[in-house]
């Protein structure tokens, strides 16, 4: 959090959702990898290459990234959460370019270049053998064949949603914090469990207005199923960033942007200064009974400090 309250500057944010459409999301089921790091390059490079277009934004913009690859029943929905900024530096550098208040970019603009870019890259990646199929799609390994798979995607429209700006950094704030690194289900949402059943709460958002509460129960294999079609790849970014506030160069562009604007960093607050108390065990000493306190830790494979034994006390 504080990470990310450096990061954010006084302009408007705006959230841009990805979906990938369920044909699309079939074939990531067996490679998430793949797919889902296409998912990120060609989104992040629809909203880059739409925003420095001079009849539209004409800026170098920058983003973050969110993958989450769930619906609120715990199906397969892979798609991404963008948080960009309303504006970018201009083609020079010299100039911050603002977006309009409370509008970004065109999302039919977005959506298709993001459905060309996605296909392209998915044709390419099947090219060089990179994505397996199983079950019903294994004659997709076929290249003819994946290519007619694909060719009805390539008319259908394809969901790319912009909400409305967010309220303000603190906003983004309290967005981050809440959804960067949830995971397919929270503990708040289960109502119950057994070896057989488990019942939790979902929202059915094809009803309007916010969606509809209701209570979903599957067999305890099923539910476990759902939520381990969710584990991402190891080591797998969930959470990228682009643009102006790539890695790279993300301190010096965020720099400069404030010197445009006028404007200086975030203070950081120095938190309080606090007792230093070592941390403790749950289970009691078995000897005394008393509470037991953790004196080291160390790494697998580290040897621990050698230490005399401790002294009985004096009768």
């Amino acid at each position: 959090m504080a990470a990310r309250a450096e990061d954010l500057l006084p302009v408007e944010y705006f959230h841009v959702v990805f979906t990938l459409p369920a044909e699309v999301a079939w074939i990531a089921y067996w490679n998430k990898k793949a797919v889902y790091g296409l998912l990120f390059r060609a989104s992040a490079q629809t909203v880059m290459t739409i925003a420095t277009d001079p009849k539209r934004l004409g800026a170098r913009v920058g983003m973050t990234s969110v993958l989450h690859t769930w619906g609120s029943a715990l199906t397969h929905h892979p798609h991404i959460h963008m948080i960009v900024p309303g504006g970018g530096l201009s083609k020079n550098g010299n100039r911050w370019v603002a977006c309009k208040p409370g509008f970004f970019l065109h999302v039919r603009v977005l959506s298709r270049l993001f459905r060309r870019l996605f296909i392209e890259g998915l044709m390419a990646l099947h090219r060089a053998g990179e994505l397996s199929f199983f079950g019903d799609l294994t004659e997709l390994s076929d290249a003819e064949a994946f290519a007619a798979y694909l060719a009805p995607l390539r008319k259908t429209e394809w969901v790319v949603y912009a909400k409305l700006p967010f309220g303000g950094p603190e906003a983004v704030l309290a967005y981050l914090s809440r959804y960067t690194h949830r995971v397919a289900i929270s503990n708040s949402r289960l109502i119950s469990a057994n070896a057989n059943t488990v019942a939790f709460r979902w929202k059915d958002y094809r009803v309007k207005f916010g969606g509809r509460q209701n209570v979903m129960r599957l067999s305890t294999t099923e539910f476990i199923r759902r939520f381990l079609i969710h584990v991402l790849p190891d080591r797998f970014h969930r959470i990228r960033h682009y643009g102006l506030l790539a890695s790279s160069g993300r301190k010096a562009n965020l720099a400069k942007v404030r010197s445009l604007l006028g404007a200086q960093a975030p203070e950081q607050d120095d938190p309080p200064a606090a007792e230093i108390i070592p941390p403790t065990l749950r289970e009691p000493c078995p000897n005394c009974g008393g509470q037991m306190c953790i004196i080291e830790a160390f790494r697998r494979g580290q040897k621990p400090q050698t230490r005399a034994p401790p002294r009985k006390a004096a009768a």
